[in-house]
């Protein structure tokens, strides 16, 4: 696990603007730094050292030094590739995953990538093609961020590194924000930086004499199987699982693991064969997972470290966090992920997580709402619509209206993932030059259309694959651990995995009584009943309630009445939304927290926030 910056393209100070890419991302690679220059490309990389400890470090060569490569990330099938390589005639230099890229590049090209197992971004410069091409793994586990300046590529692992080059002027991207308002996070390909995109995951890029061509090269699809038994895929679930763990442990040093009380980090942690879990929690009953994570690391014989942070700590580290992500997110599990990195990195170096099972095996709780709404939903659209219309002229809330509001709505108008915070009449409402580019229901219309014969529950993890776990759990995921040098793993997020989990009926997904049905059977093998079968909280975070304390309730208001508070809203109408909440009328802390976030991430980036990382 590692960072890396570069750019195409001469520069007379060309080595002194990579070094200073590179320092901004030596967090995510303390233990060692490498170049690579020539008069038409600029290679920088921070190596955490993980595998092959005394010969991995980057760029890497072929063996003419004509092809070089920065590469983030672990291929977990680097030794098979290796022999196949070998048998066709290839000479490698060490045992490292880093020069498997290398050859699969020579001997296949970009059909290389459909046969990797890992999660990766990497940059290959071939000198003699005077080519860059490059790729992002299958889920976006790894980030990569480019831009295209005066004719050159300017690429990172992180934002802050492409700043560093002159050649890129730094503005707010105002269409960015406006989409971060409904869905929490940067939710288009171009981020909050104008002029700077994210390389989705499934894709790779070739870069030629200024001519950028992107392309997609996998993505995922469902495909239920219906012949099979519940027991078939149970069997089928626990052993990929195991599988993947054990792909997952291959390092040279010590692998742990974190843990919430949850089934998903429960399930890698019991089946992963370490020493050492780690959980956060908070001075709040319902928000302490500590104690379940205590009792069940004691019964599968594992030693627990955990951390009770406090609220002070919490809203201490938060300008450090926003730096860090680069944009803004407003998932305030993303704090808890942050300490609980933290804990982890005094003690090993690579940690194992359960992200991707909620969103390959039916996880969330709102998967089951296509069940709930389906009576009324049998009604005529024409009646779901008038009933609904109804319930929304009583101006007083009441049991019952949120529901007739959604069983009004077909998946497509209700659902775009996880979080939905601002719809277009509020967003447009609080901020002062609403550009009004993209409904929510543009951005998701593609991706639904691509499901459209699916049910309602496939079509819903389709579209959190595809957004919520790239833009929210995969980001936080990445940037929380790489903030203190951790490397995070995730097996539930393996190409293998997905192929059984793409074929299990959706029925053996969700029912009424539960989510993740047949993963959780395969966990009731390994784990207490009261572990398997508990419902979904993550690292749960006490927002609500300190908004009503009158220290943070100050703090947030200092920030929503701010010089940029009115660059971009009307500041009355975000003081109403906290005024509103302090006094018991509405719960609007994750709207409240979103645009904080925002506020945060602007003062770090352009304002006289943090500036350099911690």
């Amino acid at each position: 696990m590692c960072g890396f910056a570069g750019f195409t393209g001469y520069l007379a100070d060309g080595d002194a603007v990579l070094e200073r890419m590179m320092n901004k991302i030596i967090h995510r690679g303390p233990d060692s730094a490498g170049k690579y220059i020539d008069d038409k490309a600029y290679m920088g990389f921070r190596r955490l050292s993980i595998i092959d400890l005394d010969n991995g470090s980057q760029p890497m060569f072929n063996e003419n030094k004509k092809i070089v490569i920065t590469f983030n990330g672990e291929i977990y099938n680097y030794q098979d590739l290796r022999k196949d390589l070998i048998e066709k005639g290839h000479v490698f230099a060490n045992n490292s995953d880093t020069e498997v890229l290398i050859h699969s590049y020579e001997e296949y090209g970009k059909d290389m990538l459909n046969k990797l197992r890992g999660m990766f971004a990497f940059v290959i410069w071939d000198s003699e093609k005077e080519t860059l091409f490059g790729a992002r793994d299958f889920f976006g586990i790894k980030p990569f961020y480019y831009t295209v300046a005066d004719g050159n590529m300017i690429y990172g692992s992180e934002i802050k590194s492409i700043l560093e080059h002159p050649a890129y002027k730094k503005e707010v991207n105002p269409v960015a924000l406006e989409n971060y308002l409904t869905f929490q996070y940067s939710v288009l390909d171009e981020t909050f930086f104008k002029g700077i995109f994210k390389l989705m995951p499934g894709h790779f890029f070739t870069f030629h004499k200024g001519e950028l061509n992107i392309e997609r090269y996998w993505e995922p699809t469902f495909d239920a199987d219906e012949s099979k038994s519940l027991d078939e895929f149970v069997d089928e679930i626990d052993d990929v699982m195991h599988d993947s763990v054990e792909h997952h442990k291959i390092s040279d040093v010590e692998v742990g693991s974190f843990l919430s009380s949850g089934v998903d980090s429960s399930y890698v942690a019991a089946t992963f064969n370490g020493d050492k879990t780690f959980t956060v929690g908070f001075d709040y009953e319902k928000y302490n997972e500590i104690d379940y994570a205590k009792a069940l690391s004691d019964k599968i014989k594992i030693d627990n470290y955990s951390k009770l942070v406090s609220s002070e700590e919490y809203w201490a580290a938060i300008p450090k966090i926003q730096y860090h992500m680069d944009e803004p997110l407003a998932d305030p599990a993303a704090i808890a992920l942050y300490f609980v990195s933290q804990t982890a990195a005094k003690h090993v170096k690579v940690a194992m997580s359960g992200e991707g099972a909620d969103e390959f095996f039916g996880g969330y709780n709102i998967y089951r709402e296509p069940l709930d709404l389906a009576e009324f939903q049998k009604l005529p659209k024409g009646l779901r619509k008038g009933l609904a219309g109804i319930a929304n002229a009583i101006p007083f809330k009441f049991k019952g209206k949120s529901f007739l509001n959604r069983a009004s709505k077909t998946v497509e108008e209700r659902f775009i993932g996880n979080a939905f915070m601002f719809n277009e009449k509020e967003r447009a409402r609080i901020l002062k030059n609403p550009t009004g580019k993209y409904d929510h229901k543009q951005l998701t219309k593609p991706f639904y259309d691509k499901v459209a014969d699916k049910d309602d529950v496939t079509k819903m993890q389709y579209i959190d694959i595809n957004f919520w776990l790239i833009g929210d759990i995969l980001l936080k995921a990445d940037k929380m651990s790489m903030a203190h040098s951790l490397e995070v793993r995730v097996p539930f997020l393996d190409k293998e995995v997905f192929n059984v989990a793409r074929t299990i009926p959706t029925k053996y997904k969700v029912n009424k009584s539960n989510t993740k049905y047949a993963m959780r059977q395969a966990a009731h093998r390994h784990l207490p009943d009261m572990v398997a079968e508990k419902k979904k909280l993550g690292f749960p975070v006490p927002i609500r309630i300190w908004l009503k304390d009158e220290k943070y309730y100050n703090m947030i208001k200092k920030a929503f009445t701010s010089e940029a508070a009115e660059k971009y809203f009307n500041t009355d109408e975000i003081v109403k939304y906290l005024d509103e909440h302090k006094e018991g009328k509405a719960d609007n802390s994750r709207k409240i927290w979103t645009i904080y976030m925002f506020l945060v991430w602007y003062e770090d980036f352009f304002g006289n926030g943090v500036k350099e990382a911690a």
